[in-house]
C-alpha cells in the first residue's frame, strides 16, 4: 500500500504525508533530522510540521534550544480523522438538504462507479413505502441486506429474484436458474423498483466501472417491474414443473430448467 498517497486522500498535503510517515520512525526529532528523514527540503519542512501540529496530527516540545517533534499515534489520528469526517458529512447533510428539491421528469439518467450505484440503490430501499421489486447479485445482496432488513421492519412488500448462490429470507424470494441467467445476460444485473415511481437498472460486472441507469418515466418504470414480476412468477411455476412436463419442452429450454434440477424428484 502507498501509505502517502492513502494519507493524502485523507487531506494531508504530499509534505505533511512524508514528514507524519518519517516521525512515525524517527522521533523525538528536530525539523532538521524530519528533513533529512523524509526528504523534504529544510525550507518547507518546518511549514509542513506547524501544518501538522495546528490539525493535532504532530506534538511539539522545546527541550534546551531546539524544537523536537513526536506524531499523534496511528490509532489517535484515524480515530480523530474519522470523528472529524463524520461531523461534517453530518453537518453537510443538513445544509445540503435544504438546498436539494427532489423534481420528478421523465428523463433517463446514468450514473457510474460502484459506491455511487449500490448508493443509490441504498437510496431508493430506504425511501420506499410500499414495495419494492429487486434483482440482486451474490455481492449486492451483501451490500443492500441492512437496507432491505430495515424495509420490512416498515411492512414495505419486498420481492427479490436472486441470480447468484446467496440467500435471503426476506419478503418474497425467487432463485434465477444459473444458466438462464447467463442465456439473459442477468449475473451482472441489478435492478430496484420503488413503489413503482423509480428504478435503477445497472451492471456489476466491472466493479471500477459499475454504471446504472435511473428513471421516474412511469413506462419505463412500469416495465421494469412487470419483467421482475414476471420472472418471480415464472420461477415459481418453474419449481413445480415435473419430470413428464420437462421431458416435453424443447431442449433448449429443458436445460435451463435442468440446471437446477427442478422436477426432478416429484
Amino acid at each position: 500500500m502507498d501509505l502517502q498517497k492513502q494519507l493524502m486522500k485523507i487531506g494531508f498535503t504530499e509534505y505533511e504525508a512524508k514528514v507524519y510517515l518519517a516521525m512515525l520512525s524517527q522521533y523525538p526529532a528536530t525539523g532538521y533530522q524530519l528533513s533529512k528523514e523524509s526528504g523534504v527540503p529544510r525550507s518547507m519542512v518546518y511549514e509542513a510540521l506547524k501544518r501538522l501540529h495546528a490539525k493535532g496530527a504532530a506534538l511539539e516540545t522545546v527541550e534546551g534550544r531546539s524544537t523536537l517533534y513526536r506524531p499523534l499515534p496511528p490509532e489517535a489520528l484515524l480515530t480523530k480523522h474519522s470523528e472529524d469526517i463524520n461531523r461534517l458529512i453530518e453537518d453537510l447533510r443538513s445544509e445540503l438538504s435544504t438546498l436539494y428539491e427532489s423534481k420528478i421528469d421523465n428523463r433517463v439518467w446514468t450514473i457510474q462507479g460502484e459506491t455511487a450505484v449500490v448508493t443509490y440503490a441504498a437510496q431508493l430501499i430506504n425511501q420506499a413505502k410500499d414495495e419494492l421489486f429487486l434483482v440482486l447479485t451474490d455481492d449486492v445482496l451483501v451490500d443492500l441486506e441492512a437496507e432491505i432488513s430495515a424495509a420490512h421492519s416498515r411492512s414495505v412488500d419486498i420481492n427479490t429474484l436472486l441470480t447468484g448462490e446467496g440467500q435471503i429470507e426476506i419478503g418474497r424470494v425467487a432463485y434465477h436458474p444459473p444458466l438462464e441467467s447467463e442465456l439473459q445476460d442477468l449475473t451482472n444485473t441489478i435492478v430496484v423498483v420503488a413503489d413503482n415511481g423509480e428504478t435503477l437498472i445497472g451492471s456489476t460486472e466491472l466493479r471500477e466501472k459499475k454504471m446504472a441507469t435511473v428513471t421516474r418515466n412511469s413506462d419505463l418504470v412500469m416495465i421494469t417491474r412487470q419483467f421482475v414480476w414476471m420472472e418471480m412468477f415464472t420461477q415459481r411455476i418453474y419449481s413445480r414443473l415435473d419430470a413428464e412436463l420437462l421431458a416435453r419442452l424443447d431442449p433448449e429450454d429443458r436445460r435451463v430448467f435442468e440446471s437446477l434440477n427442478v422436477g426432478s424428484d416429484d
